[in-house]
């Protein structure tokens, strides 16, 4: 997000973050509270945001995600992707995680920490279906992980969105329920509502940051590009998140001060999902002697999950007021503070990595 570097060593790391970046939690945390604050003082708000949309798409949301997207991707060098793509160990490790572990950890958290609330269980198997797309670029850049690596794994993970959202919510919500005994729920979904959204909060904010890059560099060089119009559009990204943290709490703070435990219970499985994937992937990442800005990257990108998807889902399927919809949203209000934690964590654990270099040495 910001052209400034970290420094080499360990207490420091975090000290070389730029101030918009060093104090993000601050921020984050004055966007929630001025989008609760909003919701709850202004009547009829939260009714006119969500009123804004683009078919299904909420279009205030929609304009903060691609704010926040573009200057990442246009950071992205994409003639070094081939790089990334010869990654084997990565690529696989990160098609496991996303698509065969996180599913199966937000089912088994669903159903024993949720028991008798089958409505926000449902809610929970979804947004574990629903795989990273969009804030997991700004965490994986604010923790200085490889741009390269995220945006290929972003954009492999949307692909298998497209084909593989609907085969598992059909597993995951009635096959392996039933095999277990358990109460089953239906999932109608098609692919071209998965294939929508991944092509606007992917595809959009992709080509403008490829275009970006090509034409740049082609106009006035690589060093122009990445010295002067990169950090002039890297405070954009940030602007984007604060924006859409903003808009998610006036569009559901009402609900969150009218049902204080529902949200507490919903965010219990959440919050030992996302340390559970992120610790677990950061580890294996280690274990397979990846680096650590690859090690990183793949931990973000299977910890983060697509909750514009996960939530457009819930309301399309089980309606706007439906328990299902109520956990899509308390998702995100529980990964951003969560996961930007996760960064200060990710940053601090480098040293694991020097230290493992410096005994190769």
């Amino acid at each position: 997000m910001s052209a400034t570097r970290v420094t080499a060593r360990g207490p420091a790391v975090i000290g070389g973050l730029s101030r918009l970046d060093r104090f993000l939690p601050v921020w984050i945390g004055l966007a929630m509270g001025a989008g609760l604050l909003l919701g709850r003082l202004v009547p009829g708000l939260s009714a006119a945001l969500d009123a804004v949309k683009v078919g299904e798409i909420s279009l205030p949301i929609a304009l903060g995600l691609l704010s926040m997207m573009y200057p990442v991707l246009a950071r992205v060098r994409y003639d070094r992707l081939d790089t990334v793509s010869g990654d084997r160990r990565m690529l696989v490790s990160s098609l496991v995680l996303n698509w065969v572990v996180g599913p199966a950890l937000m089912f088994a958290l669903a159903w024993t920490l949720l028991p008798d609330l089958p409505e926000y269980r449902t809610g929970l198997i979804i947004v574990g279906l629903a795989r990273c797309m969009a804030m997991v670029l700004i965490w994986n850049d604010l923790a200085r992980g490889d741009r390269e690596a995220a945006a290929v794994l972003v954009a492999i993970n949307s692909v298998f969105q497209v084909i593989a959202f609907g085969a598992l919510g059909w597993f995951y919500l009635e096959v392996l329920p039933g095999w277990l005994g358990l109460s089953q729920t239906a999932l109608d979904v098609s692919m071209w509502d998965i294939a929508q959204y991944v092509l606007i909060f992917l595809g959009i904010p992709l080509i403008a940051g490829y275009l970006s890059r090509r034409l740049g560099e082609r106009a006035r060089g690589r060093e122009w590009y990445e010295s002067s119009f990169l950090p002039k559009i890297g405070p954009v990204a940030l602007y984007g998140l604060l924006f859409t943290i903003v808009i998610l709490f006036a569009l559901q703070g009402g609900t969150i001060s009218e049902r204080p435990l529902d949200v507490a219970r919903i965010a219990l499985p959440l919050l030992a999902y996302f340390f559970l994937m992120w610790g677990g992937s950061f580890l294996a990442g280690r274990a397979l002697g990846l680096s650590y800005d690859r090690t990183t990257t793949l931990a973000f990108t299977a910890a983060g999950n697509n909750f514009e998807l996960a939530i457009a889902v819930a309301v399309g399927v089980f309606g706007v007021t439906s328990g299902q919809a109520l956990a899509g949203v308390v998702g995100p209000l529980i990964e951003v503070p969560v996961l930007v934690a996760l960064v200060y964590v990710s940053l601090a654990g480098r040293r694991l990595f020097r230290a493992k270099e410096t005994a190769h040495a």
